[in-house]
């Protein structure tokens, strides 16, 4: 196979282009900026473009695949090239059904938790010696990389729902067509591209008729909107596993869960975690994993990369990040962490940085989420605005939003840092939550240095 990207540099195309040259297949690939840590893995595999820019003469008439990523453009000149000489032209997702053809397919979809639950089916089949392959939006320990194709006989795929390519518009996950599906919940984000719930709940509608036929939905029943999007769009030909909050205790900071009559310690905490467990149970029970086999590997699971991920901590300090941004993850983060540490003072920082996140009118959505927090402040930068061709937003505006009695809103990270650095941390919990860096501010040094000091 001779396969070409488009846009090779992103996060994921670049380790689908890994997995493919070492698989055996001749891989080339363009991109008109390529930045760490995708620059360094690709020259590592000899992939790296000699040249940064688009190359339309790399399009050639022998190509067996186009793979498009989301950066480039519809007047991008190889897509027209591509065009011009007839050849496929795949989005990401297209691509890794192409792939999996004769390989059973879990795809796991949701507004959130996509990557937890992804990565436990992963951890679990890897501890059981199990061979498959694998597509997750984080890096977890263990994996070098977020993509694996082989000619392993199953595939475990993170089902997003953003758009597929420049060219292509439809959800990603409506290419991957499941044997095993999961949704985790429905909360409604990517307004820039789902400008009505309705809209973005036809989404989910669509995915569920995309199940093969015999095929399994497991499916979170404690969200009512996707309790009832199930009822309402069920099939006769495909089945149902309903799941929510498995058994569980919490002691000491400890969390221990049972599932059919099995039982460990677990090294993660929340509702939230404990309902990506439980489906990501089911799914491996489909693949014919016993519950003993399950809880004795899923024991050993730390967690995907910053998804409440330990940052720092020492006998009464804890400091996690997260990737939370929209409301239903931040909402479960700050509840998930009040409620393994009740006795310990919680202090949450979020820093707005989405599209969505960003926009006045969607600052409603917030509400309550950060309630649970005894310190709760809301930070976003002007930069950020700017970079995103936004309006401003009033603080009022993101006060009102969140309706949390104290919060305090910042958008200058000299305010921000001179705060956090006026607080005591002991007996406490600080939980950093951002899918950016804060305007640049050294956090996982500010996490050391509060855990360490006298």
């Amino acid at each position: 196979m001779k396969v070409h990207f488009i846009s090779i540099g992103g996060s994921v195309m670049h380790q689908l282009a890994i997995a493919l040259k070492r698989k055996g297949y001749t891989v080339t690939g363009t991109d008109d900026e390529i930045f760490e840590p995708a620059r360094t893995n690709l020259e590592n595999e000899g992939l790296l473009p000699a040249h940064i820019g688009w190359q339309p003469d790399l399009v050639t008439a022998d190509l067996d695949a186009v793979i498009l990523g989301m950066h480039a453009k519809a007047d991008n000149p190889e897509i027209q090239k591509a065009k011009e000489l007839g050849l496929q032209i795949y989005s990401f997702p297209e691509y890794i059904y192409k792939e999996s053809l004769n390989k059973t397919r879990v795809v796991v979809g949701g507004s959130h938790g996509k990557t937890t639950t992804t990565s436990m089916i992963m951890h679990v089949l890897r501890s059981l010696h199990q061979d498959f392959d694998y597509l997750v939006g984080a890096r977890l320990e263990g994996f070098d990389q977020s993509v694996n194709i082989t000619d392993a006989p199953v595939i475990v795929c993170e089902g997003d729902e953003y758009p597929a390519s420049v060219i292509e518009k439809r959800p990603k996950f409506h290419f991957l067509f499941p044997h095993v599906a999961i949704l985790t919940g429905i909360a409604w984000d990517h307004i820039n591209v789902f400008p009505t719930f309705d809209f973005y709940l036809e989404q989910f509608v669509i995915f569920i008729h995309k199940i093969e036929k015999n095929g399994l939905l497991i499916y979170n029943e404690s969200d009512n909107v996707l309790k009832q999007l199930v009822e309402n769009n069920r099939r006769d030909d495909i089945r149902y596993q309903p799941y929510a909050v498995p058994q569980h205790t919490i002691e000491n900071g400890r969390t221990t869960v049972t599932i059919d009559h099995a039982t460990s310690e677990l090294k993660v905490f929340g509702n939230h975690n404990l309902m990506n467990l439980n489906a990501a149970y089911y799914a491996c029970r489909e693949l014919g994993i016993t519950a003993e086999k399950f809880v004795q590997a899923i024991a050993g699971f730390t967690g995907a990369a910053k998804r409440l991920e330990l940052m720092a901590s020492n006998a009464t300090t804890n400091v996690y990040r997260d990737f939370a941004h929209a409301p239903s993850k931040v909402k479960a983060t700050i509840e998930a962490v009040k409620q393994q540490y009740p006795n310990r003072k919680l202090i949450g920082v979020l820093e707005l940085h989405t599209f969505s996140s960003l926009n006045e009118n969607f600052m409603g959505e917030y509400k309550n989420a950060m309630d649970k927090a005894d310190h709760a402040i809301v930070f976003y930068s002007t930069h950020a605005l700017e970079l995103k061709r936004m309006p401003s937003l009033p603080k009022e505006k993101v006060q009102q939003g969140f309706a949390k009695e104290g919060l305090l809103v910042m958008n200058d990270k000299e305010e921000l840092w001179q705060w956090l650095n006026g607080q005591q941390y002991t007996d406490s919990n600080l939980v950093l939550m951002s899918s950016g860096n804060y305007d640049g501010l050294d956090m996982a040094g500010f996490a050391k240095h509060i855990t360490t000091k006298l």
